[in-house]
């Protein structure tokens, strides 16, 4: 299947273009927010800031809903207007969301407010917005799609297993093209775990390259992938295969390995196994913040490269094993590329991105 267009949003801004701006530039130090009171303090943190944004024309129609349906719906419409194609009343277009936590922020709203008010004080549209897929019928209205609508949640390769399912979708014609995209949101309560359960990069700065011990700074934000059969003509790249707790194919050359390496491990040491002396490595994680989702950032910076024949500098380039980095911005003839993941449990997911 066919990348036709890509949208995003997060701390860096809206769109492709601030994404790829951020790309040359380099690391960026994130904002400071407040910590939980039982930390007290500030901690670092990759923020989107809605309020900033030019255009807010498309937020109206979703006015009522959370911040997670919000940044999806605004990547969602960056990724159908960047890809170019022309929707008619036979344009079938699925949607499938991928959240590692959902939109846990209105969850927890929506759990305090019935231990201070009881259950019949309870808002209803809190409670209609803390529904894991509010945010896809979201994306669905604002846009008038009327294809299938699904949304995936789980902590283990939440992005990829979306992947699977638009080109299962795809191959069974069931749409002619599936938006798929990924969302997670920052929270007091996910900052506090965070910092509680790993070690946080006090500095903002996230290290990929260290690999044990970790440091992770909490990121926000959505990306979606316009998914197609056939090649478009803006289109970025296709995506071979999907692997999900196995290689895909170990021996396949590629131009260069993108870690999701973002500090969400204790221990990260396992992508050791994937690094070679052959092949530079790069992890844009230093960029967004530290996501379950961010492979979907990552899957993005290798179409990109793809689509541009461009390598992006790895943005934190701390190497105290040696492994062989992407230091430098520069023109390049690639012809593949492999986004590589780990959890907790070693398994390995990986994501093969190949030029047009």
């Amino acid at each position: 299947m066919m990348i036709s267009g890509i949208g995003m949003i997060s701390s860096l801004g809206l769109g492709i273009s601030r994404f790829e701006e951020a790309l040359r530039n380099g690391w960026q130090r994130p904002s400071e927010v407040p910590a939980h009171p039982r930390i007290g303090g500030t901690l670092p943190a990759y923020l989107v800031d809605l309020a900033s944004l030019p255009d807010k024309s498309l937020l109206k129609k979703v006015r009522r809903s959370d911040k997670v349906s919000k940044m999806l719906v605004l990547a969602a419409s960056d990724a159908l207007i960047n890809s170019g194609i022309e929707r008619n009343a036979q344009t079938r277009i699925g949607i499938i969301v991928a959240t590692a936590f959902g939109p846990h922020v209105t969850t927890f709203s929506f759990l305090d407010d019935i231990l201070d008010h009881g259950d019949v004080a309870v808002s209803p549209t809190t409670f209609s917005n803390s529904v894991h897929n509010a945010a896809a019928s979201y994306v669905s209205m604002s846009l008038n799609i009327k294809g299938p609508t699904l949304t995936v949640t789980q902590f283990r390769f939440t992005f990829q297993a979306a992947l699977q399912l638009a080109q299962i979708w795809l191959d069974q014609g069931r749409c002619d093209h599936v938006l798929a995209g990924a969302v997670d949101e920052y929270g007091e309560v996910l900052g506090y775990v965070a910092d509680h359960k790993l070690t946080t990069a006090k500095d903002g700065r996230i290290t990929p390259f260290t690999l044990n011990p970790t440091c992770q700074v909490p990121g926000e934000g959505a990306a979606f992938l316009l998914l197609s059969r056939e090649k478009t003509e803006n289109a970025y790249c296709e995506i071979g295969p999907i692997g999900i707790g196995c290689a895909v194919d170990a021996v396949a050359p590629v131009d260069l390995a993108i870690l999701d390496a973002d500090g969400m491990l204790p221990d990260e040491s396992a992508y050791r196994a994937s690094l070679s002396t052959d092949v530079p490595a790069a992890a844009y994680s230093p960029l967004f913040g530290s996501m379950m989702i961010g492979s979907a950032f990552n899957v993005a910076a290798g179409a990109l490269m793809l689509k541009q024949q461009m390598f992006y500098a790895t943005p934190i380039q701390d190497n105290p094993h040696g492994i062989r980095l992407l230091t430098e911005n520069g023109n390049a003839h690639i012809g593949s590329i492999r986004c590589i993941g780990y959890n907790c449990y070693a398994e390995k997911a990986e994501v093969c991105l190949t030029k047009l």
